[in-house]
């Protein structure tokens, strides 16, 4: 039988792919454009299989994080435990869809080339806060104004 961690893994990591593809390959797409201006699509599946991952730990992190100051230690013996393991993966995955998703606003409202577009956003995918600083700097230095919403 497959244990909820499992399936929400599973769920998650799968469920994020056609996102990530159509902001990769299609950028300038009508469907991603409306696919991505729908948080409820795109990030409250993630949003709820993190909380029901978190919700039976809550009071252990806010504990374990309010009661002293965080060590590299502490946060590595919390992390021991395969449910805490899940719910750092789902923080991830909800993160970096969402900086991927404002980084893909920024390039296509830049009129970036895919070829740009491409590898900041896989980037963003794999190291989000790095992605979101390489689409900071692509788009500061860009020559197109930004399209007006």
């Amino acid at each position: 039988m497959v244990s909820m961690i499992d399936a929400l893994f599973w769920f998650s990591s799968l469920y994020i792919l056609p996102f990530w593809l159509m902001m990769w390959f299609a950028p300038n797409h009508a469907r991603t454009k409306q696919m991505m201006s729908n948080e409820w699509l795109f990030l409250a599946p993630l949003l709820v299989a993190y909380s029901l991952a978190v919700a039976p730990h809550v009071l252990d992190i806010l504990l374990a994080f309010s009661s002293e100051m965080p060590t590299p230690e502490s946060v590595v013996e919390m992390f021991d435990e395969d449910d805490i393991i899940l719910v750092g993966w789902l923080h991830f995955l909800a993160f970096d869809l969402l900086a991927g998703r404002w980084t893909w606003q920024r390039l296509t409202e830049h009129q970036q080339p895919i070829f740009v577009t491409l590898p900041v956003l896989f980037l963003s995918m794999m190291v989000a806060p790095l992605g979101c600083l390489v689409g900071m700097l692509v788009t500061q230095i860009s020559t197109e104004p930004p399209s007006q919403l």
